[in-house]
């Protein structure tokens, strides 16, 4: 995961720039309009990311615009229809710009905003996602670690402003506790009260440590105050959420096949139906399957599968995960340089951390700084186990050596940080900001496959089941998506499913089958990969075939993030926009 695209963990939804009017901070002033439609189109295009700034001041601070430090959205029913009306303004207004006069980069620019406006607005709107579903308020905007991880600032500006976000939570919290209808999935409602009592735990122990250092004691007093204040908020929400849970059902979480399909059109340009697409992950879970019975009888000669996939898990670092993955990314890195892979752009580092209570939802993560912070590190994040999970499933939860090999790959080099390097540097304002989830997700995991292709490992099967493993993992997320939302698929049955298809130990397949019911998006990591491999076939084919690899990954990147389909378009200079797997 990637905390700029998803959802912070979790997906585009959550992570969309949404919300409207600030609360708790300083007052700002109103939204940018939308320019008009004969105007140019920069102007328009800068107004509109304003207008969105000034709408979610969350999301402007964790792009690097720190003028909005401290300020929340206005969740408020009429915060959220203004949202809405400025998307659904935006859109008209874009698509009435007339093309002729406009360059080649700037039609993709207006292309490349309406799909976007068009994505966020199928989770405010259609999806109705701030009255149904928790997950999008827990990775949209009460995340305060941006003042905490990120050194843009003296510890004691940070301070003040982590300060003014704590004020305006308790306002937060009410709009949320107002907006959230019940009943809700029993998944909703297990990951809201994680994601809300985490919250409480964070703003009232580590966002006070982290400023320990500042001698101001007026500035620590007021610190408490509001962390004191915040902390009873979320800790409300979360006691709620533990009220909910003896009557909330097992099902309800599902978009259903229709308003699915229109997720993927409306977030991602993919107008491929249902059937295809199954067909293509089944594929795809076909073909590593049989690449992983292969390896295993080369690693573990005469073992079960599990029984293989569990030889190269039980290699475990010995001194934990965060410190076997420090000791991966330089050899990663060499990697990538000695094989002229794709260019690693200036000189930022990733640091390697454990993950903070409230967001374990999933193994690892990352929180790439955006444009606007410049020459920040990335924080590369680690879960450990949950400690309500019994031993066993707590010791097969942690990675084995090459298991997390791949997770290295996938969230730093050459994946999540090597490509939010490229998408901050973009020629286009558009692509630094908006990097979608299949672009990030399938870039991610498509450099996992690519790295062994490439040679690293030089063969060994176990690094090559590790890397399987994860590909699989991904492959059962794609199935489950389109199972759990368009099949009638049931949560026990994903579950089993990533056990009995995909090898997963008890903890990962608990956990995913729980996020793909309120995460239906997270079929963007196997659908993004198999969008860019045969995007790379295509376009390499015209350009030198395998030594073009390095070309086409700069290429690729140089956009920032946009929907494939529209990526394909620009770079093989179709006529329209479509999604080739």
């Amino acid at each position: 995961m990637t905390k700029r695209t998803t959802l912070a963990g979790t997906a585009a939804m959550l992570m969309a720039l949404t919300g409207a009017a600030p609360q708790g901070g300083p007052k700002a002033e109103a939204p940018v309009k939308v320019g008009a439609a004969q105007g140019q189109w920069a102007t328009f295009r800068d107004g509109y990311i304003e207008g969105l700034f000034r709408l979610d001041p969350a999301a402007a601070v964790y792009q690097g615009r720190h003028d909005f430090d401290g300020q929340l959205p206005d969740w408020s029913e009429a915060g959220l229809q203004r949202q809405a009306d400025f998307l659904r303004t935006a859109i008209t207004r874009a698509r009435a710009i007339p093309s002729q006069g406009m360059s080649a980069q700037d039609r993709f620019e207006r292309d490349y905003l309406i799909q976007t406006a068009e994505g966020r607005l199928f989770w405010l709107v259609d999806a109705d996602s701030p009255h149904a579903n928790p997950a999008w308020y827990v990775g949209n905007g009460l995340d305060p670690n941006v003042y905490i991880a990120r050194n843009y600032a003296e510890p004691a500006v940070r301070m003040k402003a982590a300060t003014l976000f704590l004020r305006a939570v308790p306002t937060a919290a009410a709009q949320i506790r107002a907006n959230l209808k019940t009943p809700m999935p029993a998944s909703f409602v297990v990951y809201g009260q994680a994601g809300f009592d985490g919250f409480a735990d964070y703003y009232s122990g580590d966002l006070i440590a982290a400023f320990a250092g500042v001698k101001d004691a007026g500035a620590q007093a007021d610190l408490r105050e509001a962390a004191r204040d915040a902390s009873a908020a979320m800790r409300d929400l979360g006691r709620w959420m533990k009220q909910l849970k003896a009557s909330a059902p097992a099902d309800g979480y599902a978009l259903g096949a229709a308003r699915f399909t229109r997720m993927l059109r409306a977030t991602e340009g993919v107008d491929t139906s249902l059937d295809a697409l199954e067909a293509a992950g089944r594929a795809d879970l076909a073909r590593n399957r049989a690449a992983l019975v292969a390896a295993c009888k080369l690693y573990a000669a005469g073992a079960t599968v599990p029984a293989c996939v569990a030889k190269m898990n039980a290699v475990k670092p010995a001194d934990g995960p965060v410190a076997e993955a420090r000791r991966q990314i330089p050899t990663l890195r060499a990697f990538v340089i000695a094989r002229d892979i794709v260019s690693i752009p200036g000189t930022e580092q990733a640091l390697v951390e454990e993950s903070p209570p409230y967001n374990r939802q999933n193994l690892a993560y990352i929180d790439p700084p955006g444009p606007f912070d410049t020459g920040l590190p990335s924080v590369y994040y680690i879960s450990p186990p949950d400690p309500a999970w019994d031993q066993a499933t707590r010791d097969a939860f942690v990675p084995g050596k090459d298991n997390l090999l791949f997770t290295s790959i996938h969230e730093v080099m050459p994946g999540h940080f090597v490509q939010f390097l490229h998408a901050n540097r973009s020629p286009s304002l558009f692509g630094r900001l908006f990097v979608g989830y299949a672009f990030a997700e399938g870039w991610a995991h498509y450099a996992e496959e690519m790295m062994w292709e490439a040679g690293y490992g030089a063969g060994d099967p176990a690094v090559h089941i590790g890397q399987l493993a994860n590909a699989l993992l991904r492959n059962c997320r794609y199935l489950s998506a389109i199972g759990l939302h368009a099949r009638g698929m049931t949560q026990e049955q994903s579950r089993r499913m990533f056990v009995e298809q995909c090898y997963q130990d008890e903890g990962m397949a608990r956990q995913q089958s729980a996020r793909g019911t309120y995460d239906p998006a997270y079929l963007n990591y196997t659908m993004g990969k198999l969008l860019i491999r045969r995007l790379r076939t295509d376009w390499t084919a015209r350009h030198g075939g395998r030594k073009a690899w390095k070309a086409f990954h700069d290429r690729l990147l140089s956009f920032g993030g946009p929907p494939i389909p529209l990526l394909r378009r620009e770079m093989l200079g179709e006529k329209t926009a479509r999604a080739v797997f």
